[in-house]
């Protein structure tokens, strides 16, 4: 590719994985200044140096570029709405936010992962931008995971870390069936699904105690109907057959017979053959657990009262 397509260019630095920081500052009148940047570095332990570089269109480039100091604040997973903050235009960003004057006093905001105030080394041109090369005064490192930053969008390394550790995303799904019908509800693709939600730190059996809540039916959980892994996904499913008794639905196309039609309008194909099956089995009242993957597994009866 040329390199007189900045937007080409700019795309191709962005497949450098980064951390997000706000770099702040006291403007000549005393108020608190700041911007978000990603173009932080360490330059030195002696003597402790380190750098980040900004803009000179910036509307606060002399103070910056002229003050005594700034601060480098690396923000934690959760202070991306700070991020966003200090990026887009605002009369005072520091409005509401926790901070105080850091020890060489350029403003440190609290909760975040680490902070560095510096003195103002030295200022180095660099094309459309200056590099500012702080001395580092004093800092503080809290041990709170950092906030990272990918092709343009933000992410949380230490959380997607423990969930790649913690093997593939649980998904749980509600079967609820009622006198030979069954609860289908939108699944966000123009089609039907099942009450449908990844499971988080508190369980399956939580988390589908939160999907029947969310319905508006009453509804007790059978047994585990189907247990299978989508490898493209990364997902692991559990489906949990549930008999609902009284409540209106809150949501979705309400209780329906599974026929032809309905099934048309299910999208997921793993999804369709599970509701055939179960259309099927209750037809005969004789059940299975399905164990598998998003292509082919096995059913494995079950007494037959153990869908009633």
């Amino acid at each position: 590719m040329t390199i007189d397509n900045p937007r080409l260019l700019r795309d191709a630095f962005g497949a450098f994985m980064t951390g997000v920081t706000v770099v702040t500052t006291t403007g000549p009148d005393g108020a608190a200044l700041g911007f978000t940047a990603n173009s932080f570095s360490s330059v030195s332990l002696d003597p402790p140096l380190l750098l980040v570089s900004l803009s000179k269109r910036s509307a606060n480039y002399a103070s910056f570029t002229e003050g005594r100091g700034f601060a480098v604040n690396i923000l934690s997973e959760d202070q991306k709405e700070i991020s966003n903050t200090f990026a887009r235009p605002a009369e005072d960003r520091f409005d509401g936010l926790d901070w105080q004057p850091g020890p060489h006093g350029a403003p440190v905001l609290g909760g975040v992962s680490a902070w560095f105030d510096c003195a103002l080394e030295r200022v180095v041109e660099a094309g459309d931008h200056a590099i500012l090369i702080g001395r580092v005064e004093a800092f503080d490192n809290s041990g709170q995971a950092g906030l990272g930053y990918y092709r343009g969008s933000y992410f949380k390394p230490a959380q997607t870390a423990t969930q790649l550790a913690t093997g593939p995303a649980v998904v749980v799904s509600a079967l609820l069936q009622r006198d030979g019908e069954v609860l289908l509800v939108d699944d966000g693709q123009g089609g039907l699904g099942i009450p449908t939600a990844r499971a988080g730190e508190e369980g399956a059996s939580a988390t589908l105690q939160r999907l029947i809540a969310a319905t508006g039916v009453e509804a007790e959980p059978s047994f585990v109907y189907a247990l299978w892994e989508d490898v493209k996904r990364g997902q692991q499913h559990i489906v949990f057959l549930c008999a609902a008794m009284a409540g209106a639905p809150a949501r979705g196309r309400g209780f329906v017979e599974l026929n032809e039609s309905t099934l048309g309008d299910v999208t997921d194909p793993a999804l369709q053959v599970m509701l055939r099956r179960f259309a099927e089995e209750s037809r005969i009242g004789d059940f299975g657990i399905y164990y598998g993957n998003q292509n082919a597994g096995q059913v494995r009866r079950v007494a037959a009262e153990a869908g009633q």
